[in-house]
C-alpha cells in the first residue's frame, strides 16, 4: 500500500482550512473598520451633514475621468443655516422618511433599490427642476402632491401620493441635497446637472 503524500494528508488540509479561515476573518474585520471609517459622514468622500448649508455643484476631474461633487459658497437650505446637530437631525429625518415610504420600491439610491423610477443619488441637481431659485419649493410641492405636480417625461410612470407632510418633505429634500454631495466615483455616469449661478 502506497503512503499518502504529505500534501494530500487530511490533517494538512484541516489545518490549512483553519488558518485560511482565521486570516480571512482578520482581513474582514480590518476591511469592516476601514469601510465604516470611509463611509461615515464627515469623511473625505462623505461630507458632514452641514453640507446642506452649502452650494453643491459638480466639476470634471481630469485625473479621475468623471464629475466630482464640490461644496461651494454658503447656500442654506430653505434659507436657514443649521449647525451640525440640527443638520444631522434633519437629514436623518429625511432618510427615515425615505425608508418609511418605501421609496426604494421604485427608486434607487447609490444604485441600490428598484429601477422603475429614476435614481435619487443626484436628484438635487436634476435639470428637471429648471432653476436653482425655485428648486427647493418645487421639490417640496412635488413630494407633497406628486399627482398634481407629475413630471413623467413621456414615460407615463407616475409617483403615487404617499401622504408626505411638509415637514417630511423638507427633510427628504435635505437628505437628497446631502446625498448629492457624496463622492460616488462618478455614479450615475453621464448625469447632466442643473445649471446654477456661478457654475464654472
Amino acid at each position: 500500500m502506497n503512503p499518502i503524500p504529505w500534501w494530500a494528508s487530511e490533517a494538512l488540509w484541516k489545518k490549512a482550512a483553519i488558518w485560511v479561515t482565521g486570516v480571512m476573518f482578520a482581513v474582514l474585520i480590518f476591511l469592516t473598520f476601514d469601510t465604516v471609517n470611509q463611509i461615515t459622514a464627515g469623511s473625505q468622500r462623505v461630507p458632514a451633514y452641514s453640507a446642506i448649508n452649502q452650494r453643491v455643484y459638480y466639476r470634471f476631474d481630469r485625473e479621475r475621468g468623471y464629475q466630482v461633487p464640490v461644496l461651494g459658497d454658503e447656500a442654506p437650505l430653505f434659507g436657514q443655516l443649521l449647525d451640525e446637530d440640527e443638520a444631522e437631525a434633519l437629514v436623518t429625518h429625511g432618510k427615515l422618511t425615505v425608508q418609511a415610504k418605501n421609496c426604494m420600491n421604485c427608486h434607487t439610491l447609490l444604485g441600490n433599490g428598484a429601477y422603475f423610477a429614476p435614481d435619487l443619488t443626484k436628484s438635487w441637481l436634476d435639470p428637471a427642476w429648471v432653476d436653482e431659485s425655485v428648486r427647493e419649493q418645487l421639490m417640496v410641492e412635488f413630494l407633497m402632491d406628486p399627482v398634481a405636480n407629475a413630471r413623467t417625461f413621456g414615460s407615463d410612470r407616475r409617483m403615487p401620493h404617499l401622504g408626505i407632510s411638509e415637514d417630511e418633505s423638507r427633510a427628504v429634500v435635505a437628505f437628497l441635497k446631502w446625498m448629492s454631495s457624496i463622492d460616488t466615483n462618478g455614479f450615475p455616469a453621464g448625469f447632466p446637472v442643473i445649471r446654477q449661478a456661478g457654475d464654472p
